[in-house]
């Protein structure tokens, strides 16, 4: 008997000892997990804190005074040509305007800020890549303002492409503020064109300022990220390398991430919230103008999946859009098609403009 009540003692008070060590012990552990816990989302928040994405150049403060004409160039058929500069970023950037000759419409002109797509800086020309694209635009009463890119051309500043630098989207923000301040044009009728490279430029910066009230894409690449795994390129405006002073350039992004999709069997969580951030396709809610895609299906340089995969994210979202594929006409949907897709986008242009 007097063994049985000790025994009783005994397990009495290691059952109390029990829970009062493992109480504190518990709650020390959930105060650390929490403590843990809040700092993951501050990592992943530094983590994408890219200079591409959507919501940081969202919250970028981006400006520039009217453009200065440099020169007067000769006429086209009925509009006027100048080559122009104005400010990104401090940098000085060049391109050609035109202008029409009819008279200006009492609030102003529609204009068309014209984006060029992955041309080798040492061979960029200001008025002989694209010419006829820009000169269908211009005889057809708009503005045209085809920027060269910072490192193209005159134009200050590194080539650094668009796919993962935001410099090329600050170039087009930045000209859309200086259009805005020209009695030419009317500041709320502006409008984006642009072409392989550009396409990725053309939605970021859509998506970037409401004030761009229309876009056009022909034969663009590069929407989520997760399509350039998918369908890489044909063209070197991705390349992560700068020149070796250059490696902090503020407008590049740097992240490891992005040596992943260089690798073909190196397995990418396009999940994360770094991805999310810079993806153009899962900040699609942000796009609030009509967009025009354009597409050849024998394009072999820029695979036409990009273009569809990006109507499907259109199409899902409600998104205003209209989608065009040829069966011919390459890269630069040229011969027989030129006129269709051009005649096309003055139609969408003077419709949403």
């Amino acid at each position: 008997m007097k063994f049985t009540v000790i025994l009783l003692i005994f397990l009495v008070g290691a059952f109390i000892t029990y829970f009062w060590i493992k109480i504190p012990v518990t709650e020390n552990l959930s105060l650390i997990s929490n403590q843990y816990s809040s700092e993951i989302p501050n990592e992943q928040s530094n983590k994408s804190d890219s200079p591409i994405s959507i919501k940081r150049l969202r919250n970028k403060n981006i400006e520039s005074e009217i453009y200065k004409i440099e020169q007067r160039l000769a006429n086209g058929s009925n509009y006027s040509k100048y080559l122009v500069s104005y400010l990104s970023e401090g940098e000085k950037v060049f391109g050609l305007l035109t202008v029409p000759f009819e008279s200006k419409p009492e609030s102003g002109f529609p204009a068309i800020i014209f984006n060029h797509g992955y041309i080798p800086p040492k061979n960029y020309s200001t008025t002989g890549n694209y010419s006829d694209y820009v000169d269908f635009l211009a005889r057809n009463g708009f503005v045209v303002f085809k920027i060269d890119m910072r490192g193209h051309g005159n134009s200050e500043g590194i080539a650094t492409g668009s796919y993962f630098s935001s410099t090329y989207t600050v170039d087009v923000i930045s000209a859309l503020k200086s259009l805005q301040k020209s009695e030419l044009v009317n500041p709320s009728r502006i409008g984006l064109w642009g072409h392989s490279m550009s396409g990725n430029l053309v939605l970021r910066s859509m998506l970037v300022s409401e004030e761009i009230k229309a876009g056009v894409i022909w034969a663009g690449a590069v929407y989520s990220y997760e399509d350039f795994k998918k369908y890489r390129i044909s063209d070197s405006s991705y390349s992560q390398r700068l020149p070796q002073q250059n490696t902090s350039h503020p407008n590049r992004d740097l992240n490891p991430e992005i040596q992943k999709l260089r690798d073909n069997k190196t397995i990418i969580d396009f999940s994360t919230e770094y991805w999310r951030s810079i993806s153009l396709t899962q900040n699609i809610g942000f796009l609030q103008s009509p967009i025009q895609i354009h597409h050849s299906v024998d394009d072999n340089v820029v695979n036409i999946g990009y273009s569809r995969d990006l109507e499907v994210v259109l199409k899902n979202n409600s998104r205003i859009y209209e989608y065009f594929e040829y069966p011919g006409g390459g890269h630069n949907i040229t011969g027989i098609y030129f006129n269709q897709a051009m005649e096309r986008t003055v139609e969408f242009f003077k419709k949403n403009l």
